[in-house]
């Protein structure tokens, strides 16, 4: 199993999702993610993977992995800010 991350960003990030029923589908994302199967996802560059969740406005979770064993989650956000949320994760990711 694979170790999960959050910082801080990320976690106020979907703290303040007012959905419960998007913050439970992301949830089960993360965990299908902590077993190997990030689904529908791809790099969006400097090694940071961008999960896609089809449900609502289009959520989605940037994230780097560190080796095999940590994924470090860095964003999120939904289709509407993508442009937004990426350089904010690129920017994030150079900080750590």
């Amino acid at each position: 199993m694979i170790e999960i991350r959050k910082i801080n960003h990320f976690a106020k990030w979907i703290d303040s999702l007012q959905d419960i029923r998007a913050r439970a589908r992301i949830q089960a994302r993360i965990e299908r993610l902590a077993m190997g199967n990030p689904g529908d996802a791809k790099p969006v560059g400097e090694g940071i993977s961008e999960m896609r969740i089809d449900y609502g406005p289009g959520y989605r979770v940037y994230y780097i992995q560190h080796e095999r064993t940590v994924i470090i989650l860095l964003a999120g956000g939904d289709k509407s800010t993508q442009a937004k949320d990426i350089k904010a994760a690129l920017h994030l990711v150079q900080n750590l």
